[in-house]
């Protein structure tokens, strides 16, 4: 047993300055998102450029300042930290930082999981479920081989299957997250809902979001997941519930296959009103809302000193800016996205 597991840096989690977490608007900040980097080995053309330049691997925290950080909020009322990216499996040595948060679980932290493309999980599967890790989401648009190299332009779908084989064997939980794109993978989407329901998984569209310079045409994919919804109810029955992840999905349950389905509608119906959630980049910027620009550097009050009292004023003030909600427009004219950064900079 880690005998300084509750410790955060020089600090108890029981001093005067690890109060929970409550935004200008009531709701508690229980839920951290964590971007361990903002590389990856695909380039889904949704989300990033062919020719990405990504930052330079000094201005990363390391796996331990990362892991300090966490451990902050922690001490501060996070429950539950997802790691994503990027591809968070790419960062060298990452098992390191799930172990470290790992051995955290029933000590302030209630849940570890992560988001992946999974085209490495066949390496990390059973690692990850020794560290504590229940339930990833692994991304996955289509089930065609062809159509799936088109839109990640470098992954390898054959991979990916071997990776959600071994996470299943190692037995993590896995939810299925699929981006809804118009003309390509919408008429794909019952084939999807079957093959998760069908092995248990559960579903999750998302529909696209304007960040980042990428060469697509936004206005050209993006697919409203009421249309989608509309269509999928020609062929299923579904049932509204209330079950929920701490994420910001509205699930339904498909009477046909027995499965769970949510959406995630950050454009037709955004999810603010009960917002749980701040996200982490692998620089140490704290992001407010996904969907706007402010943000807060944690790496400087990290670094200046041993003791966590700057760094627990500095989360402080940045909460009491968090704003009632996000507002993702796409410039039409110029086609232009509504966040200029990158998807994979703040982590989903």
């Amino acid at each position: 047993m880690n005998t300084s597991i509750g410790t955060i840096g020089n600090a108890s989690p029981l001093t005067a300055d690890a109060h929970p977490m409550i935004d200008p608007f009531g709701r508690a900040v229980t839920y951290l998102r964590v971007s361990v980097t903002d590389r990856c080995d695909f380039r889904c053309t949704y989300c990033m450029a062919e020719n990405m330049t990504f930052l330079p691997k000094k201005d990363l925290l390391t796996l331990e300042e990362l892991d300090r950080l966490c451990s902050a909020f922690i001490a501060k009322g996070v429950k539950k930290i997802r790691l994503t990216g990027g591809e968070p499996l790419v960062r060298k040595n990452i098992m390191y930082l799930v172990r470290q948060l790992g051995a955290k679980i029933g000590s302030g932290l209630d849940e570890l999981t992560l988001t992946t493309n999974g085209s490495q999980l066949a390496r990390h599967a059973e690692e990850l479920y020794d560290c504590g890790v229940r339930r990833i989401n692994v991304s996955l648009d289509t089930l065609n081989p062809d159509k799936f190299r088109k839109i990640t332009r470098w992954g390898d779908f054959d991979k990916v299957m071997e990776g959600i084989d071994a996470a299943e064997k190692a037995g993590l939980k896995i939810k299925l997250n699929a981006v809804a794109l118009k003309d390509f993978n919408d008429a794909e989407m019952p084939d999807l809902l079957r093959f998760a329901h069908g092995r248990g998984m559960d579903l999750t569209v998302i529909e696209t979001m304007p960040m980042g310079e990428i060469e697509e045409d936004r206005t050209d994919q993006y697919l409203p997941l009421s249309a989608l919804r509309a269509d999928l109810e020609k062929l299923f029955t579904f049932t509204d519930i209330d079950y929920q992840t701490g994420g910001p999905a509205r699930y339904v349950r498909v009477t046909e296959t027995g499965g769970r389905l949510g959406f995630i509608t950050p454009m037709t119906h955004n999810f603010c009103e009960s917002c749980n959630r701040v996200r982490l980049t692998c620089t140490g910027t704290l992001y407010m809302c996904l969907g706007q620009n402010d943000a807060a550097d944690l790496r400087s009050a990290l670094r200046a000193s041993e003791d966590d009292a700057l760094l627990h004023t500095a989360i402080d003030e940045a909460i009491t800016r968090k704003p009632k909600g996000h507002d993702f427009i796409i410039d039409r004219t110029h086609n232009r996205p509504a966040v200029a950064r990158h998807m994979s900079v703040t982590g989903g």
